[in-house]
């Protein structure tokens, strides 16, 4: 780097000078000339404020925790307490929640961000639990592939999510009935004066609402920092914001990795009959009746209650 780069001073000066002392005019900001026509070219080293290095350095462990320990505290979680059961088991009747539409743009977002999730472990953390244990060349190419995927990838994401933010949003308002909502925890536990409590819930509940505003804000963020990072010369941002945008990048992706576990797992092995709503658009009767009571009471009162042929 030095050979490329005259500093305004002249060569020879710097060249007396101890390599002490050009250190320390280099981490002052000592500036110079080159045929460079980069934004920074006349700054050789990049400052920061050491507080923000810090904060980077958290990220990876903290993404570890957030993926690998929401799973750990679930698993120990349905073990205790099991799961959420119909009381009068599955009807055999299918109501109409979903439209194909809609169950296509959870896709389109749910996929990629599943895979952003888990390139974004490799390329964050894969350092402290992968790179270890396999050869140098092994590790490039997983960084390099993983690279590749997280940016392909991004695209459908944000896709996914402006259509899931804009078009879901009316139906995710948060209600009076949402507190009470949380104060039962849901109506998922199975044991002691939580035991059988099933709060009201509207098309969306509590929870969803909850998960729904996280992932419209912090997707937000997400986005708007994956294209600064994807993109540093069409936002030609200055090093400090790039490294800004890393950060909230990193944090924004542990907020939104430990609610997409908890999403999966209340969808999934949690709430029996979730799942199928997101597969067909229906949903059982007895499900709909137990978990969002006042949605199905609407439908049933306005004439819009429809049920699969």
């Amino acid at each position: 780097m030095f050979s490329a780069v005259c500093f305004a001073n002249g060569g020879a000066e710097l060249a007396q000078h101890s390599d002490a002392q050009v250190w320390a005019q280099l981490q002052q900001g000592a500036q110079g000339y080159t045929t460079s026509k980069s934004e920074f070219h006349n700054q050789p080293i990049n400052t920061y404020d050491l507080r923000v290095l810090e904060v980077r350095d958290l990220l990876a462990p903290a993404l570890i925790a957030a993926s690998f320990g929401m799973i750990i505290i679930f698993l120990l979680f349905i073990k205790v307490n099991g799961i959420s059961k119909l009381h009068h088991g599955f009807s055999g009747k299918m109501v109409y929640r979903w439209s194909k539409f809609d169950v296509s743009i959870h896709w389109l977002g749910a996929i990629p961000c599943l895979l952003l999730i888990l390139t974004g472990i490799g390329l964050l953390a894969g350092r402290f639990f992968i790179q270890p244990y396999i050869g140098e060349g092994a590790w490039g190419s997983l960084v390099y592939g993983a690279k590749q995927i997280h940016d392909v990838v991004a695209f459908p994401f944000m896709a996914g999510w402006l259509l899931m933010t804009v078009l879901w949003a009316k139906n995710q308002m948060p209600k009076m009935y949402d507190v009470k909502w949380f104060m039962v925890v849901g109506g998922y536990i199975n044991f002691g004066p939580f035991k059988g409590k099933h709060p009201d819930a509207g098309f969306a509940n509590a929870g969803e609402k909850l998960w729904f505003w996280a992932f419209a804000i912090f997707g937000l963020v997400i986005s708007a920092t994956g294209m600064i990072l994807l993109f540093p010369n069409l936002f030609e941002p200055s090093r400090t914001i790039s490294l800004l945008s890393l950060i909230l990048h990193g944090v924004s992706a542990i907020i939104i990795c430990a609610f997409s576990i908890v999403h999966i797992f209340m969808a999934t092995a949690m709430s029996e009959g979730g799942m199928e709503c997101m597969v067909s658009g229906y949903c059982d009767e007895n499900w709909a009746s137990q978990h969002h009571n006042l949605w199905f009471d609407e439908i049933k009162e306005n004439g819009t209650l429809k049920y699969k042929e």
